[in-house]
């Protein structure tokens, strides 16, 4: 089940497909909301059955959070190892159509669905190219990740790799570089830091950070000055912050 305005909207608008049955809470369809009708109507045209049910039916299928709206979808498919090499040849092909310099994420076992949720939003505000994650150690596409990001876990490219470090070693044997983010003797402050090359940033889990491995396959390590008294931001925070300020002169 997956549930919120923007998810729900998002399922509907990049994969109606997979979307098999919608649930609105009565006392709001009974009142008319705008926002509501035009969903239920996007729903009746692509063929998908509303209905309408109790709060706390909702609420015991999609927690307390869902604002009226839920859907039963089937999970969103993800690329593998694969596709993703299918993705990065595409972009760094002389002969592709955008201009764009690519900019992908990679999560280092990012685990809390929260975190997970926020980091798609950002990556897709962001204009990254790809998310990319191990298949292990990592908490997935769950609703609760997608209702986070608000949409995006629907619209930007999402892919789950056998190993992160080896998925590195092949990246950068295509040309693009990694920056990983981490408080080190050798790392270099982030605002000073600028790249016009294809690349990838490369974030750690909450608490631990990058995994030695994945630290030592980095090019660079960044690290965020602080004004304060904290030492550290919450990895999904981390993310947006790094993210636009590469993306300063890629995407905007």
């Amino acid at each position: 089940m997956y549930s919120g305005y923007h998810a729900v909207e998002a399922i509907l608008r990049h994969r109606p497909h997979d979307a098999l049955e919608l649930f609105v809470q009565d006392s709001r369809a009974e009142r008319g909301e705008e926002r509501l009708d035009l969903l239920m109507q996007e729903a009746a045209r692509l063929g998908v059955k509303a209905q309408h049910a109790k709060r706390d039916v909702l609420e015991k299928h999609a927690g307390p959070q869902h604002q009226g709206v839920v859907v039963r979808a089937r999970p969103r498919p993800v690329g593998d190892d694969n596709s993703l090499q299918d993705l990065v040849s595409c972009a760094l092909s002389p002969e592709r159509v955008s201009s764009r310099v690519p900019l992908l994420l990679l999560l280092d076992g990012v685990t809390d669905p929260h975190n997970l949720g926020a980091c798609l939003r950002s990556a897709d505000a962001a204009g990254v190219d790809a998310v990319i994650v191990p298949r292990r150690n990592a908490c997935g596409l769950t609703p609760v990740v997608c209702r986070t990001a608000v949409g995006a876990a629907e619209s930007v490219p999402y892919f789950e790799v056998s190993n992160l470090v080896r998925t590195m070693e092949s990246l950068k044997q295509r040309g693009v570089w990694l920056a990983g983010t981490a408080l080190a003797e050798d790392s270099q402050p982030l605002f000073g830091f600028h790249s016009d090359s294809p690349l990838a940033v490369v974030m750690g889990a909450e608490g631990e950070g990058m995994r030695q491995s994945t630290r030592q396959a980095c090019d660079y390590l960044l690290e965020i000055p602080m004004a304060g008294e904290v030492q550290s931001l919450n990895v999904s925070v981390a993310t947006a912050v790094v993210l636009f300020h590469l993306a300063k002169g890629r995407r905007f």
